[in-house]
């Protein structure tokens, strides 16, 4: 089993979070963006990470490799199969996060590449997202549900990423409750282990 990766690319984090979560016994192979191995290539000719090879099956998406784990072993329940309206809004969070929030990052994050806006505007936007979030936490410990799900792990690398731009300004924005869900990832032992080098 392994797993094509790359350690900051926050598909690749919450692939890796699953798989470890989950036990499932792979060998990470650290792929070089600008030189990619061509044996990665010959398996997913798309050329992004992640990608997972297993018994002679390729899942190329991080979502697949996500659920392919959960359904090898969840303890804690991460795929709300007992609660399909926590399973549902997890899925429509995790779509709103790879489409739209994931373009208002890009923008934010890169923004010289984006002159028709400034950063600032370009995080605005981005905000009603992170509100949505911040009042989801006001009513329990995780985002769909009272314990961790996959919405959380599926959103997380990227709220980390968002909170990097401007570290200052994320610290003292009205997002508190979600300062503490991201810290609390962040310092989790699971987080820790798939970041280690």
């Amino acid at each position: 089993m392994i797993l094509y990766s790359f350690r900051r690319c926050p598909y690749a984090m919450r692939a890796r979070m699953a798989l470890r979560y989950a036990g499932c016994p792979v060998q990470i192979c650290e792929v070089s963006l600008k030189a990619k191995p061509a044996d990665m290539l010959a398996l997913s000719p798309k050329g992004t990470v992640p990608v997972l090879s297993v018994d002679g099956e390729v899942l190329e998406e991080s979502l697949q490799i996500m659920h392919w784990a959960l359904a090898r072993h969840d303890p804690q329940n991460w795929a709300l199969r007992d609660d399909p309206n926590a399973a549902q809004q997890a899925t429509q969070l995790i779509e709103r996060n790879d489409t739209l929030f994931k373009q208002q990052l890009n923008h934010y994050k890169y923004a010289e590449r984006y002159p028709e806006q400034s950063r600032e505007t370009y995080r605005a936007l981005a905000e009603a997202v992170l509100l949505d979030l911040e009042q989801r936490l006001e009513r329990q410990a995780y985002l769909v549900a009272a314990h961790p799900s996959i919405a959380d792990v599926a959103l997380m690398p990227f709220v980390r990423q968002f909170a990097g731009v401007e570290p200052d300004w994320f610290a003292t924005a009205p997002y508190p409750r979600l300062r503490l869900w991201l810290q609390g990832w962040l310092e989790s032992a699971l987080f820790k282990a798939i970041m280690a080098r």
